[in-house]
């Protein structure tokens, strides 16, 4: 096995940076770089030591230095990191001379991968390494640290045994088929199956709120043309991101940005007004807007309190969903302007209650905002799982749902009663869906898609 080193610290001029070293000559390795007066070659595992690093006998830097023997280290391997002044030259010295002495640049993600191969880290906890580093929001560190410690794997572990349990069943009945003995009663086994697809498709589903939270839930502002939707946008972020104008047609293509509510990453959207036009260069800007509330999780439909009767609103909202589907979106109606008509929005509101949730503010004077971010967060409440285990991976969401369907055919061909080595080939398949996404039943083209997409020095 190579000996592997990167810098593990973001790339540039910072206070201090870190240099990592992880393999089997990774000690014999690092003691070139200090003075035999240094202590590094005695210096017990896990601890750290100031000492001075020379090139020869040319001082490069004071550093920090601290050794991990395997299997306590985070590679599970013998593991040294230099913590030295952030300057790039430093960094960049350190380097060479760890590769002088016989290591080998890291690649992409390698020192995680090689705590996944040492049996640190399965599979889904090695990647939630990588949600770590990238998440946005206290949510999403949330999920990230959830599953690095194992939530989605606990999960996981439990499906298998209870599949285990089924295809022990059923394989002993093969091993005595000449028998013509019945080792599992159907009904029961009908029953374990449908408990296991139950907890299956419950973790499947909830991908889609998990990578939500992960990733920012898109939020698009939408509505006619000079009903305030930039304003809106404004109000909420605090500062002037968008054009506002009295002129309709203003805002011609969508405008985002970003807002942390309660821990939670919302990707706001404004779009372009809603109306029919002429103007190519507007209608484009009108079929983004669809584009963008087709895309959004939450739409915000924005009214002008004094301009439009309900029945028009309605009408409004319904050539939207000609467009949109929005079954599966939460809708908030938004009344705006009451600083100039606040009798009209009560009515409205009032009538609106039995079907979509209904807010009167005004953008202009941020009065009332505070409500559309509570309806904001009600929205993620709403949707909030105890213990965070919630799915954000694509690629476990994919298999996870071949799980579902081989659980699910398993349990048709039980009602059919077909025989046990065509069922026992279902349970088979679910159970190497299971191995493949913690990790026990991998292959180098699924690690390297993997880990390729961590940072050099992870």
């Amino acid at each position: 096995m190579d000996t592997i080193c990167a810098i593990s610290t973001a790339q540039g001029v910072g206070a201090i940076a870190v240099v990592r070293a992880s393999g089997p000559q990774a000690f014999a390795i690092a003691d070139t770089l200090f003075h035999q007066e240094s202590g590094f070659a005695s210096l017990p595992p896990q601890q750290a030591k100031f000492a001075h690093l020379y090139d020869g006998e040319q001082l490069v830097d004071q550093v920090v230095v601290l050794k991990y023997a395997a299997p306590h280290s985070y590679t599970g391997e013998d593991m040294v990191e230099i913590s030295c002044h952030g300057s790039l030259y430093i960094q960049k010295k350190i380097l060479e001379m760890l590769i002088e002495g016989g290591c080998r640049m890291a690649l992409p993600g390698e020192f995680t991968q090689r705590a996944f191969m040492n049996g640190k880290l399965d599979l889904p906890q090695a990647e939630a390494v990588g949600d770590l580093i990238s998440s946005q929001s206290e949510t999403s560190h949330h999920l990230a640290i959830n599953q690095l410690q194992g939530g989605i794997s606990k999960k996981l572990h439990l499906l298998r045994d209870s599949l285990v349990q089924v295809a022990s069943l059923l394989e002993l009945e093969l091993d005595f088929s000449e028998e013509d003995v019945t080792f599992a009663n159907r009904e029961e086994l009908d029953r374990l199956l449908t408990d296991i697809g139950t907890e299956a498709e419950q973790l499947a589903q909830s991908f889609k709120i998990g990578n939500l939270l992960k990733t920012g839930i898109p939020v698009a502002i939408v509505g006619k043309p000079n009903v305030g939707k930039s304003t809106l946008l404004n109000a909420l972020l605090q500062h002037e991101r968008a054009i506002v104008s009295q002129v309709p047609g203003t805002t011609r293509d969508t405008i985002e940005d970003t807002l942390t509510l309660g821990g939670t990453l919302f990707r706001f959207i404004d779009t372009a007004g809603l109306r029919t036009t002429s103007d190519e260069v507007e209608q484009y800007g009108i079929e983004r807007s669809y584009e963008a509330a087709r895309r959004a999780a939450i739409i915000l439909y924005l009214c002008d309190n004094t301009q439009q009767s309900l029945p028009e609103i309605l009408d409004d909202f319904h050539q939207l969903q000609q467009h949109v589907d929005t079954q599966d979106k939460h809708i908030i109606f938004i009344f705006n302007k009451i600083d100039l008509d606040q009798n009209i929005s009560g009515g409205h509101i009032d009538m609106m209650a039995d079907h979509y949730p209904a807010i009167a503010i005004s953008a202009k004077n941020r009065q009332y905002i505070d409500l559309v971010e509570d309806a904001l967060l009600d929205f993620v409440e709403s949707h909030r799982v105890q213990d965070m285990a919630l799915l954000t991976n694509e690629r476990h969401y994919g298999l996870l749902t071949s799980i579902v369907q081989s659980i699910a055919d398993a349990r048709q061909g039980l009602a059919g009663n077909i025989p046990t080595d065509l069922l026992v080939e279902d349970i088979r398949a679910a159970l190497t869906d299971i191995g493949t996404l913690t990790g026990a039943i991998s292959t180098d083209d699924i690690l390297n898609n993997i880990f390729g997409h961590f940072c050099i020095g992870k």
